[in-house]
């Protein structure tokens, strides 16, 4: 965050400044914290049925200007419906996709999130034993020493660790084609002085997660998304996810064409075609909403985890540090997002160039995932209208929850 100024004249400057970071930090890999107004978008009369999920998809592309919308919703009964709106792809005018594959941004954070707990129940990982025990020597710089970082620090956003992203720079198009090792990511993070002390207070990094992928590198001695392939997707039968191979820039079956612009609000282009490295733990995923869905059903069902590992990441500190929405906590790799109709949904967001998401389900086994087909910042100029976008798909998320 900028520094604030005191004087009145600056307020103006200072909010902007705020709302431009917190949409920026959730830029790239971003997840779900929710900033903006609320706002029932697509609600109705008959709010969070299907006239209203559809409306609110609508709205996504007609007033935020998100070329497609994407989303699966699923009933307490285990029925799903998938909508659709926009175009796939603005050059041909194809219909978009139903359930078709898009980039999971840091809904892989929640992946990741699951395979050290499995370490944990395993018990080759201690989750309050100092990172430096695992990867030793590795974090350090001003500030920051892997002693005193513990791995529930890591999935927890406590760490301190700066976010390396902000040095990606926000032009898509310069670095779609880079491949980044994860160790260059994080030297571009350890190149900064600490954000805080561990464990002072709730900062969303994602170079908590790239580090939690060189954990379980470590530990595992195998590749992080092979690790990941076969402990999580090949178990749950998610058909429609995998892990990009080293160099992969295209995504491999059926999906809506992603787009991202040089300058926030500017002329949409495709960028589906993409190096994911630049995310890697943090948010290289491939998905489907469906599959998502399927994903957060069953880690909250006890599918993925053992009940111990399951109640460490439902244990949570408060993460609305910056939003205006209140009461918004973070566990291990999951947020607690409480919605108007007395519910929780335990789930994550995703943002990676050209796709945004927002996922989750309810104890009572209700699901939704929505997915749009860029990001709040290259459809929207100023920070307060990419705030207020962003927010929108939380907002139909949660209409299509409450039925």
């Amino acid at each position: 965050m900028p520094s604030l100024q005191t004087s009145a004249e600056n307020e103006p400057k200072k909010r902007r400044g705020r709302v431009l970071s917190m949409v920026a930090a959730l830029a790239v890999l971003g997840g779900g914290l929710a900033v903006g107004g609320s706002l029932a978008y697509g609600s109705s009369d008959g709010a969070g049925d299907s006239d209203a999920v559809s409306k609110g998809a609508e709205a996504l592309v007609q007033k935020d200007g998100f070329p497609a919308v994407l989303a699966a919703v699923e009933d307490r009964h285990g029925n799903v419906r998938d909508y659709t709106a926009g175009t796939g792809d603005m050059k041909t005018d194809a219909d978009v996709p139903e359930n078709g594959q898009v980039r999971a941004g840091s809904n892989t954070k929640s992946f990741t999130a699951a395979v050290v707990l499995q370490l944990v129940g395993d018990g080759k990982v201690k989750l309050d034993e100092p990172i430096e025990t695992y990867l030793p020597g590795l974090i350090r710089g001003e500030g920051i020493d892997g002693k005193r970082i513990t791995v529930r620090n890591l999935l927890q956003h406590t760490s301190g660790l700066p976010e390396y992203t902000q040095a990606l720079g926000t032009n898509p198009f310069k670095i779609r084609d880079r491949y980044y090792n994860p160790r260059e990511t994080l030297d571009l993070a350890l190149s900064e002085k600490a954000a805080f002390e561990p464990g002072a207070k709730w900062q969303y990094s994602n170079t908590n997660y790239v580090v939690a992928g060189l954990l379980v590198e470590k530990v595992t001695g195998r590749p992080f998304g092979e690790v990941l392939t076969n402990r999580v997707i090949r178990p749950l039968g998610l058909k429609d996810t995998y892990w990009p191979k080293v160099g992969e820039r295209g995504i491999r079956d059926t999906h809506p064409k992603g787009y991202g612009s040089t300058t926030p609000g500017g002329q949409l282009k495709d960028i589906s075609r993409l190096d994911p490295s630049q995310a890697w733990a943090a948010g290289q995923l491939v998905t489907t909403p469906r599959d998502l869905n399927r994903f957060f059903s069953a880690l909250l069902g006890g599918e993925v985890l053992n009940a111990a590992e399951l109640k460490e990441m439902k244990t949570t500190v408060a993460a609305d540090e910056g939003s205006p929405t209140p009461n918004t906590e973070y566990g291990l790799g999951l947020f607690r997002t409480p919605l108007s109709c007395g519910e929780d949904l335990w789930g994550h967001g995703g943002s990676i160039h050209g796709y945004e998401s927002f996922s989750g389900v309810t104890d009572d086994g209700r699901a939704a995932t929505v997915a749009t087909t860029a990001l709040s910042m290259a459809v929207a100029a100023e920070p307060e209208e990419m705030a207020k976008a962003h927010k929108h798909i939380q907002d139909l998320t949660e209409t299509a929850i409450c039925k």
